[in-house]
């Protein structure tokens, strides 16, 4: 079982982890989670959290001794514990780590409030964790699509697992499109090769519109992919299909040695 902790000052915020797959993998007993509402290890008589920071400055920032005392009051882990520091200066979150945590028995998430907090609250995280390059009123979000990405990659927790491994990101690429019944929708058509049953030539489909979105929306990825030698003919063709996109030339020549190689040293098994 996956066990996760959220100290926070807004534990009524986490209504959706109690939806969808969260609550059934809660229910089915894949996954705990607990809020600590770290107010309550204040010790002052209006149990404040906050206070100026040394120095002047803007705003107010979250006081160590009360996040301290909640850490030090968990329960000791059964298995290894990651405490995790919502920062806007921390690592951008993504898939790999996503994938990372899924493999953790507990996860802590700290969430941060106000200014920002003071700096010996650091000490206590395993690691700084950032949605992206922008600023949140509170680390409560950010822990909630965090919580999200990590718990449906628990083995059990989808239906299919292979589903999570063709997501979008999870390959390196972005997911290929997808249709349903029925296979006209006002003039619109599904491809033939999905209504084929040829499972070979509907996976090089997939593969070949995965490059292509991924090269067409986010360029920017192509430099993580892992290519395979079959890709060197998918990639061939995308480039004839697209010859308007000079990034996608560029790109082409940076990559046609090595996956040239790869495909001449392939030994085919039949």
């Amino acid at each position: 079982m996956m066990h996760i902790t959220v100290l926070t000052l807004f534990p009524e915020m986490f209504s959706p982890i109690r939806e969808s797959i969260l609550k059934r993998a809660q229910d089915a007993g894949l996954l705990e989670i607990r809020l600590v509402n770290f107010r309550d290890y204040a010790t002052s008589k209006h149990k404040n959290v906050d206070d100026v920071p040394y120095g002047g400055g803007a705003g107010m920032l979250l006081k160590p001794e009360p996040i301290f005392s909640a850490i030090r009051d968990l329960p000791q882990p059964s298995e290894k514990r990651k405490v995790i520091l919502m920062s806007p200066q921390g690592q951008v979150f993504r898939q790999e780590k996503a994938k990372e945590w899924s493999e953790q028995g507990e996860l802590v998430f700290i969430c941060g409030h106000y200014e920002g907090f003071d700096e010996r609250i650091r000490e206590l995280a395993d690691e700084e964790a950032s949605l992206g390059d922008y600023v949140l009123t509170g680390g409560e979000l950010a822990a909630m699509v965090m919580i999200d990405a990590v718990v449906r990659l628990i083995p059990g927790v989808l239906g299919e697992f292979a589903s999570a491994e063709e997501d979008s990101h999870s390959t390196g690429l972005l997911e290929y499109p997808q249709y349903t019944r029925p296979a006209d929708f006002e003039g619109q058509q599904v491809p033939t090769v999905l209504l084929s049953g040829h499972h070979a030539k509907i996976k090089q489909w997939r593969r070949k519109e995965s490059l292509r979105r991924t090269f067409l929306r986010r360029p920017d990825l192509i430099d993580a992919v892992s290519f395979t030698a079959d890709d060197y003919s998918l990639l061939q063709e995308l480039v004839l299909e697209h010859p308007e996109i000079e990034p996608w030339q560029a790109k082409w020549e940076h990559l046609r040695p090595q996956l040239k190689r790869r495909r001449s040293h392939r030994i085919d098994p039949g």
